[in-house]
């Protein structure tokens, strides 16, 4: 049977889904770029990679990324990051964005999935001849920004966590893409 989801569940430890990197009014501590080797290693987080690259590639713009998914929650959030990953191996952050859905926000396709946007902050980054281009996709990214717990509840209050079953689709059905802006290559 060939693959065509890829599934995802979220932590149900709500200390454990700690988010390094990025944009951030907060401490400088957890802002810019850093080595996402050790989030992506974890098995709430999927990582999709391309091949080395044979020459650089300029990106200059806004990034999207465009998924086919699916969760067991009505309430739940997103997370999509771009990554340079080094020959070394060290995957080093670039930009990122989240979507939060609620029940509504966007309308099921034939076959359940939801269709979902995300943008992603626009970068300007040569990717290098011997680098790779990395994408993550979990259900969150704390504390960038706010834990989605998944019931409804409002988030400065909420108190009840569900934890939630997410699928990523990727097959000719569900072509789930990262929209990247391609100055030169």
């Amino acid at each position: 049977m060939k693959e065509t989801g890829t599934q995802i569940k979220a932590s149900a430890n709500q200390n454990d889904c700690k988010e390094d990197g990025g944009n951030s009014l907060g401490s400088k501590k957890h802002m810019g770029a850093k080595d996402n080797r050790k989030l992506e290693a974890r098995a709430d987080v999927l990582i999709y990679t391309s091949a080395v690259l044979e020459h650089d590639v300029e990106v200059i713009g806004p990034v999207i990324a465009e998924l086919y998914v699916r969760s067991s929650l009505q309430y739940t959030d997103f997370f999509a990051r771009l990554c340079v990953v080094e020959p070394s191996g060290k995957s080093i952050n670039l930009c990122d964005g989240i979507v939060r859905l609620t029940p509504g926000c966007v309308v099921p396709q034939a076959d359940g999935s939801l269709r979902i946007q995300i943008d992603i902050w626009p970068t300007a980054y040569r990717f290098h001849r011997g680098q790779r281009i990395r994408i993550q996709v979990s259900s969150g990214a704390h504390p960038r920004f706010t834990r989605n717990l998944g019931s409804g509840e409002p988030l400065a209050t909420a108190s009840t966590l569900r934890i939630a079953e997410q699928t990523v689709f990727h097959d000719p059905e569900h072509p789930s893409a990262i929209l990247l802006p391609i100055i030169r290559a």
